[in-house]
């Protein structure tokens, strides 16, 4: 590389949001994948959005020629797009990865086709969003493809004068995260391909790359740590190596370094970025390490949406540059993927509550107030230290009777019956068939349901009105079922927008926003809520909606509620209390709930848990008392159930071996989880952790246009029947069908009942 590298930029954020502040890029795929626009069409909405973030980011204050500004657009997830960069493209596509791959071949990788099912989808470490696992064995071609996207894109923006610095996950983390035989065994191949990368990027004018090493901070993964900072060191130390390439900085979001702090160091890369929210500052023996090197401070929290404490920060700044033999810079702590874009467009918000928000556009300010200092920006610091002291004073943020509720409560709040004196209870209540059908909860949310939601909010439809709506749609979903034949019926959740936002509208701590949409995977968005202070619950949730259905038919038919983990972990959650204590306040509230549900004769109660797995630690040593609160708050929220009462949960699509012992310390009666993309992996360790309660593994992955045929789930009913016996298994699909069309639905459905009567009779 030259000897004349450009000084990484003082100010600089890790990544934005490339959703579009009005979901333009959901708008632009799905019209794609629809059929109604062209590729060509696709991509002019994704050249827009980028310029336009590119402007924007200008606009706020960010460097546009000194490679501050991230380059790190994606269609549909950055692992794909980076996997497709470096050829990892599995044969059974039958797609040329020596070439740049077209929309539609790089579409079909994320979603399949009715031959081909599309690569699995997992969560990306601790956060809610989703990336596609990529799938690299002994024999995966790996190659550079000239004009891949990276390039592109940066030569893009060079064009309209735009300096920016493109961001590539990177090889360690790529193959960490990847599916195959021992993946790591191709690392000096793929290094390779990366080394040709940023050759092609020098040679188009780029000074500095960042490649994202997440999988650094981790050791949940299927890679032995030790294995992780063996490979760190031989990558970038032959990457530091090459002759024409970007300077590099390694991005390490979502946790702290450690020990792998010295061995990047001492690889010859130029710059590190440290994520300071979770991390800490490396002690002075590592620093001695770094000498020279360019530290990027994540100070700005890229994960959630409070303001930044900014005297803190600075002090932490402080420190770090009086202890660091080298240029210090400033940034967030993650992408700013995971928060919205801008806290302006939340008119509707109570302005004493936006006043302590910063969302992406903001958190860009507090990164530029922290690099200028209280001297220079002295209104930033002081409006911080006001934010703060009105925030912890401000009514609702403490309520005395949730705090002694929480203080009062003992193991016994925690116990149910033993799980064989539940099972018979229930059995004798039920009177289900062996291997029961059901779906997870949720039914296709048609146009004509979110037109009825919204004419309810602009007062074009009486409360009224709109409950006559409501109670059509769950008519028309258990008429449905009943015709289908499924055993265990729902209410289709047609009054819901979301499985969090819904009950976050009816519980005293939250608040909604309009237009703070977050990446989830692809074109799916959610808008988290945002818990900002104790939680009880006002009045009933969903009894009105779930009596109504079971007066509808003889059939069991589930109460729905999102379990108070879950509730967190897709939320923005208040950072001034610990998490365990808050997790309590929402189980509470869900514990009075599931007592109302019993009261109305609702025999069967489902506590989703998708996210259990997904605010798990990202080390080892931590994952204890996550699991000891989690665990807890689950427990609390269900174990005033009666015996005769069958308690289900859910999970999804998460590497679930490493909680599996969590799993079974839920102690529902019956836990369904995503297992149809991974063709039922964790069944076998189930059943090898002596797990004996029901078991429902996903039979069709809802996350997939795919109809599975009766063939296909015929054959994975027999895979989980190979681990599991008869009486603990249940068959349903891998998660709700809210996102779903009402013809695949029904088609898929049919092919599912259809398969478990052939598998019944042939047992």
């Amino acid at each position: 590389m030259s000897d004349h590298l450009p000084a990484f930029p003082a100010s600089t954020i890790l990544g934005y949001p490339r959703i579009g502040p009005r979901r333009e890029l959901k708008r632009a795929l799905e019209s794609f994948w629809s059929g109604a626009t062209t590729k060509a069409d696709l991509a002019e909405a994704g050249a827009a959005l980028r310029t336009r973030t590119r402007t924007h980011l200008t606009d706020l204050g960010l460097d546009p020629q000194a490679a501050a500004i991230p380059s790190d657009f994606s269609y549909y997830d950055q692992v794909l797009s980076t996997a497709v960069a470096v050829g990892a493209i599995p044969e059974r596509f039958g797609i040329d990865a020596s070439t740049p791959i077209s929309l539609a071949d790089y579409s079909r990788l994320a979603r399949g086709d009715a031959e081909t099912a599309p690569l699995e989808l997992t969560k990306w470490f601790d956060t809610n969003y989703h990336y596609l696992v990529p799938e690299i064995g002994p024999d995966t071609p790996l190659r550079h493809a000239p004009g891949s996207a990276p390039v592109a894109e940066f030569a893009e923006a060079q064009a309209t004068g735009v300096h920016t610095r493109p961001v590539v996950v990177g090889p360690v983390t790529l193959l960490a995260l990847a599916k195959g035989t021992d993946p790591l065994a191709r690392l000096d191949e793929l290094v390779a391909v990366y080394q040709q990368l940023l050759a092609e990027l020098a040679a188009a004018g780029a000074t500095w790359v960042q490649l994202d090493e997440p999988a650094l901070v981790s050791d949940n993964g299927a890679v032995p740590a030790a294995q992780l900072g063996e490979a760190a060191d031989r990558a970038y130390r032959t990457l530091a190596a090459t002759a024409d390439r970007p300077g590099i900085l390694v991005a390490a979001p979502y946790g702290d370094l450690r020990e792998r702090f010295a061995t990047l160091a001492g690889t010859g890369v130029e710059a590190i970025a440290l994520d300071l929210v979770k991390g800490e500052i490396p002690d002075d023996g590592a620093l001695a390490h770094a000498r020279g090197l360019t530290l990027v401070a994540g100070l700005v929290d890229g994960h959630n949406v409070w303001r930044t404490d900014l005297h803190a920060a600075a002090e932490r700044l402080q420190h770090l540059r009086a202890a660091h033999d080298g240029p210090v810079s400033v940034a967030t702590s993650t992408s700013l993927l995971h928060v919205p874009h801008t806290v302006a467009d939340e008119t509707d918000l109570p302005e004493q509550l936006r006043s302590w928000l910063a969302f992406a556009d903001e958190k860009v300010g507090e990164v530029l107030a922290l690099t200028a200092g209280p001297e220079t920006a002295p209104e930033a610091f002081t409006t911080s230290r006001a934010v703060r002291e009105d925030r912890s004073g401000a009514l609702g943020v403490r309520r005395d009777e949730v705090r002694r509720r929480t203080a009062a409560l003992t193991a016994a709040d925690t116990e149910r019956a033993d799980a064989s004196e539940r099972a018979t209870a229930q059995q004798e209540r039920l009177n289900l068939p062996s291997l029961p059908t059901t779906t997870i909860g949720s039914f296709p949310q048609t146009g004509d349901l979110r037109r009825a939601r919204a004419q309810r909010r602009k007062g074009e439809l009486t409360e009224e009105q709109y409950a006559e709506v409501i109670r059509g749609e769950i008519s028309r979903v258990i008429e449905l079922q009943t015709e289908l034949g499924l055993d265990v019926l729902v209410h289709g959740e047609p009054e819901r927008n979301d499985m969090v936002q819904y009950f976050a509208e009816l519980l005293d701590g939250f608040a909604v926003t309009q237009h703070g949409w977050v990446q989830s995977y692809g074109s799916r968005c959610t808008r988290p809520s945002i818990l900002w202070g104790d939680v009880s619950r006002p009045a009933p949730m969903t009894v009105e909606w779930t009596r109504y259905a079971a007066s509808l038919t003889d059939k069991p038919v589930k109460g729905m509620l999102t379990g108070p983990v879950t509730i967190l972990a897709w939320s923005f959650v208040r950072d001034d209390l610990p998490l365990g204590e808050v997790a309590d306040q929402v189980a509470l509230a869900l514990r009075d709930e599931v007592s109302d549900l019993e009261h109305a004769g609702i025999g069967v109660i489902q506590v989703d848990e998708p996210a259990l797995r997904e605010l798990l630690p990202l080390r080892a040593d931590d994952h204890q008392a996550y699991l000891d609160w989690s665990v807890r708050s689950f427990r609390l929220a269900t174990s005033g159930a009666a015996t005769h009462t069958q308690v289900h949960t859910h999970l999804c699509y998460s590497e679930f071996g490493e909680v599996i012992d969590a799993i079974d310390g839920l102690g529902a009666d019956v836990t369904s989880l995503e297992a149809a993309r991974s063709a039922m992996e964790v069944v076998p360790e189930l059943a090898e952790a002596g797990f004996s309660r029901g078991i429902g593994p996903g039979v069709w992955d809802i996350h997939s246009p795919r109809v599975p045929s009766e063939a296909e789930i015929v054959d994975l009913l027999g895979r989980a029947l190979a681990a599991v016996p008869d009486r603990q298994l249940w068959v349903n699909p891998d998660c709700g069908l809210k996102t779903r069309g009402y013809t695949e639905t029904v088609e898929s459905l049919r092919n599912l009942v259809a398969a478990t009567e052939q598998t019944r009779a042939s047992r």
